[in-house]
Parts: C-alpha cells; sequence; structure tokens
C-alpha cells in the first residue's frame, strides 16, 4: 500500500513540474491537458493495475506490463521526433544569427558587436 502512496505522489509532483509555466511554450494548453489526463491515467493503473491488464486485453496485448511498454515506447519515438525538428529549428535560427553577425562585422570592420573599438588604440 505505500508503494502505490510513494508512485501518486511522484506522479503528481511530476505533473506539476511539467504543467507549470515555462515563458515561451507553444501548444500549453494542449500539453496540459495531455499531461493531465496522462498523470490520471497513471495514478487509475498504480491503484488498480487489473484495469491495466483489462484494456490490454481489450486491444489484443497479454499483459498491461506489455502494453504499458508498448506505450512507453511510442512515446519516446514521438519524444525523439519532436525534438529532432526542434534541434533543426534552432540550429537553423542559429545559422541566420551567424550570418547576420557576419554581415555586420563586415559592413563595419573598425567596431565590435559589443560597441567597442577594435582598430582604435586604447588611450590611457
Amino acid at each position: 500500500m505505500w508503494i502505490q502512496i510513494v508512485l501518486i505522489v511522484g506522479v503528481v509532483a511530476i505533473g506539476a513540474v511539467f504543467m507549470r509555466r515555462t515563458g515561451a511554450d507553444s501548444h500549453l494548453a494542449i500539453r496540459r491537458l495531455l499531461f493531465g489526463v496522462f498523470v490520471l491515467v497513471a495514478i487509475v493503473s498504480i491503484l488498480f493495475p487489473q484495469w491495466l491488464t483489462w484494456v490490454a486485453n481489450l486491444v489484443g496485448v497479454g499483459r498491461g506490463t506489455d502494453l504499458l511498454l508498448y506505450a512507453l515506447v511510442l512515446m519516446f519515438l514521438v519524444f525523439v521526433y519532436t525534438q529532432s525538428r526542434r534541434n533543426a529549428a534552432q540550429q537553423r535560427r542559429l545559422t541566420l544569427l551567424a550570418r547576420k553577425l557576419a554581415l555586420l562585422q563586415a559592413s563595419s570592420p573598425s567596431e565590435q558587436p559589443d560597441g567597442s573599438d577594435a582598430g582604435q588604440p586604447e588611450n590611457r
């Protein structure tokens, strides 16, 4: 019984951390809704493990643990895909930023981007 309490507290705590606003979140409402459903399903599965086996048998999988493994593999693949797309977009933005910086430095070679004069000797 105590392991169920520990698991439920852990799921709720992690759910609260992931559902908080981080600033520039796109699709925040959808993410919160899906994560809320995940937390509820996790709690029900912890309290009633036979329910997961029943759902697994309903969809043609032998055991609830197998269904859980398949779902986690699917979620992992979706995560890897979204992270690779996010990484590619960030790389494109970084490339554009580097190009703009190079053009700015090429147009005014005596000035550095921080406003200091690189070509001018220091007067002390």
